[in-house]
């Protein structure tokens, strides 16, 4: 029986409006000037609203070349429901204004056997925004193609279980028909944050931050997972999809595939300037097989 994960930030992150929709994706699509390449294997991307990051998550997007993929799978952190594990959907679609994509139930029911993955509420599905702010971009790019997601919700995992995951999930990195997009946003800077590291050797607030996040960025470019860990624990970057990067990691590090992330595009919401400012950043990388 089907059973319907709905999109539920239609009409609040992004406009419910299907036309309009396609059109703005279209836009920032167009706008990156990237070239679609069969090489591209996952992506890091944000999640914001549409208004916020959707211009910078198309330069992730745009690398994919949709006749070369038969699958994605989305790993995404959690935000309202707390697990020390990863949990695997109970829908077996998840619906978007710009067309539907089922879930691949043999590769849900394959993970399921490992023991290792909780299952979430459709409630606790419909709540998390960090899948769905993918969906419609990649409803977008593979219209026409038949593709299949396996979303994975990343809960608050330790190092071990980072490791772990990534070992679990690397083997699916060797299938060239399977793709991973990884979502999270960068810096969220402000007291609203509680987080207002500054350095003033960089000049302006929106400098030092953009030097932290462009740091973080060189770490997750050289494919180390411990390294990235490190610099988590020593600047406590609030960077939300820092699970889902870290299990991401671990799979290129374990495969057998080299791949290599390259990030495209940085943004931030606004320009913190006193210690009243606060701001999120936005970076969206490629993960491309590396020859």
């Amino acid at each position: 029986m089907e059973k319907i994960r709905r999109a539920s930030h239609a009409g609040s992150w992004y406009t419910d409006n299907p036309k309009k929709l396609e059109e703005e994706l279209d836009g920032w699509l167009r706008a990156s000037g990237l070239v679609k390449s069969p090489d591209v294997r996952g992506v890091i991307a944000p999640h914001a609203g549409y208004s916020y990051s959707g211009r910078a998550a198309a330069y992730a997007f745009a690398n994919i070349d949709p006749s070369s993929v038969s699958r994605v799978f989305l790993l995404g952190p959690s935000h309202h429901y707390y697990t020390p594990k990863c949990a695997l959907s109970r829908a077996t679609v998840y619906k978007t204004p710009v067309g539907d994509l089922p879930i691949d139930l043999e590769v849900n029911e394959e993970l399921k056997a490992t023991g290792k993955f909780e299952l979430m509420d459709l409630h606790v599905d419909e709540a998390e925004h960090s899948m769905e702010m993918h969906l419609p971009y990649l409803a977008k790019v593979f219209h026409g193609y038949s593709v299949k997601i396996v979303p994975i919700l990343v809960g608050a995992l330790n190092a071990e279980n980072e490791a772990m995951f990534g070992r679990l999930l690397a083997k699916y990195v060797d299938d060239p028909n399977n793709f991973f997009s990884v979502s999270s946003d960068f810096c969220h800077w402000g007291s609203r944050f509680n987080y207002t590291h500054y350095d003033k050797n960089h000049g302006a607030i929106h400098k030092s931050i953009e030097a932290l996040d462009r740091m973080g960025m060189d770490i997750i470019e050289t494919g180390d997972p411990d390294a990235f860990k490190q610099y988590l624990l020593e600047y406590e970057n609030t960077i939300c999809g820092r699970h889902p990067i870290s299990v991401f990691l671990h799979m290129l590090k374990t495969c057998s595939t080299k791949i290599k992330i390259k990030f495209l595009r940085y943004e931030q919401s606004s320009q913190c300037k006193t210690m009243r400012d606060s701001s999120v950043s936005y970076a969206s990388a490629g993960a491309k097989v590396d020859a």
